[in-house]
């Protein structure tokens, strides 16, 4: 009995440690990219986006309570793309980016904020850094 106890233990240490080295390896295929943008805020009610405010332009649906930006079409072409992890100056946490702004817009990022339309006002219009992940290019897979 003794000798299965240390086995599942082993066991459990050496399942660890292939977790924590598997982690580091995806963690290696990406680092993180920091840019100044203006940060705006924005709600899901129908006179600040459309008909269906709970829908992003990505398709996704919209929950308050959750971490979500919209970014402008530029910051698509500079990786900020569906699903990026982003970290955002003067907030807590990642955000993923989940919805895209109007083509008018240029260097900007909006914080969802649910339906809090007080939140969203008090954010206001700031000048942040943000940091996005991006998958690294090895450029030795390449033909």
């Amino acid at each position: 009995m003794y000798s299965s106890i240390i086995y599942k233990r082993f066991f459990l240490f050496g399942f660890c440690l292939l977790l924590c080295g598997c982690k580091k390896e995806l963690d290696s295929a990406y680092e993180w990219k920091t840019i100044e943008v203006t940060a705006t805020a924005y709600n899901s009610l129908a006179y600040q986006t459309n008909s269906n405010p709970n829908i992003t332009a990505f398709g996704d649906s919209l929950k308050p309570g959750l971490r979500y930006i919209a970014v402008s079409r530029n910051l698509l072409r500079e990786g900020l793309t569906h699903n990026t992890l982003v970290k955002i100056e003067g907030l807590e946490g990642t955000y993923l980016v989940k919805d895209k702004m109007n083509k008018r817009w240029w260097n900007r990022i909006d914080v969802y904020m649910g339906t809090d339309v007080k939140a969203a006002r008090e954010w206001g219009k700031r000048k942040v850094n943000i940091s996005y992940r991006v998958k690294i290019e090895n450029d030795s897979l390449k033909p």
